[in-house]
Order: C-alpha cells, then sequence, then structure tokens
C-alpha cells in the first residue's frame, strides 16, 4: 500500500502537542502551527477514511471551528508583519493607524481563540483525536497521488479568465491535494507534485495576505484616491496576483505532465469500501 500510516499516526500525535501548545500561548509560531496540523488530520478523515463514527465527525467539526478562529489571528499575524515590513513613507500618519487597527483587532481575536480553547473543549478534543487515531480505517487501495492528481484535474479544466475569486479557490484545492500527497510511502513522483503544490500555494498565498492587508487599509482611511499607503498596497497586491497567477500557469502544465498515463482513481473510493463482500480489505492506523 503506498500510503505512508506512520506518517498519518505522527501527524495525530503532532496535533495533539500543538493543540496543548496554542491553548497554553496564543504566539504566531503556535497558531501557524496548530493550523497547519490541523488542516492535515482533517484532511485524513474527510479524504481518506475508509468510513467515519460519529466521535471522528464531531472532532472534524471541532478542529474546523476551532482553526477558523486561529485562522483569524494568524492573517492578522501576518498582515502586522507584511505592514512592517512594507518600505515607503509613514503617509501621514497612516501606516501607524493601520498597525493600531490590526494590533487591536489581533489582540480580540486572541481573546475569542482562547475562549474557544477552554479546559472543557480542550480536553474533549485531545480525548477525540486519540480515540480517532485509533480507530482510523484506510483502504489499502489508496494511491495518494492518484487521487491528487485526480483533485488537481481542475486545475487545468477551467478556461476563464483567472480572477481573485478563482485564484483563492485554486489555492485551496492546492493546499488539500498537497497534503494527500504528502501521505504517500516513498511513490515516485510523489515529492515533485508536493514541491511543486507547495511553491504554488505559497506564491498564491503571499498575494491573497497582501489582498487582504490592502482591503483593509482602503476601509480604514479610503480609496488609493485618498491614500498614498492604500495605492502603494495596491500597487504591491496587483504585482503578487501576476505572481500567482504565474504560479498556477506554471503548477498546471507541471501536474497534467503527470497524469499522463496515470490510471486514475476516483477521489470518492479512498472514503468508502468498494464491495460489500469483504473482498475491500481496511487497515487501522495505531
Amino acid at each position: 500500500m503506498p500510503i505512508n500510516l506512520e506518517r498519518i499516526r505522527r501527524g495525530f500525535q503532532k496535533l495533539d502537542r500543538q493543540l496543548s501548545k496554542v491553548a497554553k500561548k496564543v504566539s504566531p509560531e503556535n497558531v501557524h502551527k496548530f493550523r497547519t496540523s490541523s488542516r492535515r488530520v482533517e484532511t485524513v478523515l474527510d479524504e481518506l477514511a475508509a468510513r467515519t463514527d460519529r466521535n471522528a465527525e464531531k472532532l472534524s467539526k471541532q478542529l474546523a471551528r476551532i482553526r477558523k478562529q486561529a485562522g483569524r489571528v494568524r492573517d492578522l499575524d501576518i498582515q502586522i508583519a507584511s505592514l512592517g515590513g512594507l518600505k515607503g513613507p509613514e503617509a501621514n500618519g497612516q501606516r501607524s493607524k493601520l498597525l493600531q487597527s490590526l494590533l487591536e483587532e489581533r489582540a480580540l481575536r486572541e481573546k475569542k481563540l482562547v475562549k474557544a480553547l477552554d479546559k472543557k473543549a480542550t480536553a474533549e478534543t485531545h480525548k477525540r483525536l486519540k480515540r480517532a487515531v485509533s480507530k482510523l480505517a484506510l483502504s489499502r487501495s489508496i494511491d495518494p497521488l492518484a487521487i491528487t492528481l485526480n483533485k488537481l484535474a481542475q486545475l487545468g479544466r477551467d478556461h476563464v479568465p483567472l480572477t481573485e475569486k478563482t485564484l483563492h479557490q485554486y489555492r485551496i484545492i492546492g493546499k488539500r491535494a498537497r497534503y494527500i500527497a504528502e501521505l504517500s510511502d516513498k511513490q515516485p513522483g510523489a515529492a515533485v507534485v508536493v514541491e511543486q503544490l507547495k511553491r504554488m500555494q505559497d506564491v498564491i498565498g503571499d498575494w491573497h495576505d497582501w489582498l487582504e492587508l490592502s482591503d483593509r487599509a482602503e476601509r480604514l482611511l479610503g480609496s488609493v484616491k485618498d491614500s498614498a499607503l492604500v495605492a502603494m498596497l495596491r500597487n504591491v497586491t496587483r504585482a503578487k496576483f501576476r505572481q500567482g497567477v504565474d504560479a498556477l500557469v506554471e503548477a498546471r502544465t507541471a501536474l497534467s505532465a503527470k497524469r499522463v498515463g496515470l490510471v486514475s482513481t476516483p477521489p470518492s473510493s479512498a472514503r468508502k469500501p468498494t464491495t460489500h463482500d469483504g473482498t475491500e480489505s481496511t487497515s487501522a492506523v495505531a
């Protein structure tokens, strides 16, 4: 079986540790690592599990809820860092005003995340994580690379002009597909796919972070006609968008070539046993 069961088990254990760390201290590093670990576990539960029980379903919902709260904090951490690294004039105090706005909302979002990570909720999530990994069943026919390339086929299927909305959607698709590809057990070609997806994800993600910062600045300071800072941010964002489009086109080309000659496994087959007579066996991750 080409899927790495040990890596999946370690992923659950890592999330368990990161949950404790972020509950103790909502630092940028802890928030980021928790979000990444949570997405990987959610991908296993939602995309790869041959079957899910009530515990796994509740765990997936709990993780998604906490991750979204952590995501709002993470977005602000990135925007604060981006604004701090932006070269240019102070713009009549507008940069300081925007930074203060970001810091105030970051403090508010941190309080909400801390509330979502109270002792009762954290203890319940720890318990559900341990139970889920002990009962996790995966189809023996899972081919992570085939599933990944099937999910990514839509990246090359659309021929409509790329917009901000569609570019962001491609990033989300690519992120989950990358997490699946990472579970390949030394499968030829998997590392190249992962590297290509990571580059695409990073470049498009960088654009999206600047877009959110620009939108926030415009709401606070006015349009490009009213604010030199907003104009500067919009210029950066447009350049980042072009880079994101280029990264997507590059990924489309490279991954389309990878699909040539591949016998595809429908993504839905990873979710359920293929027969009812016992011919499709499963493995539990202990």
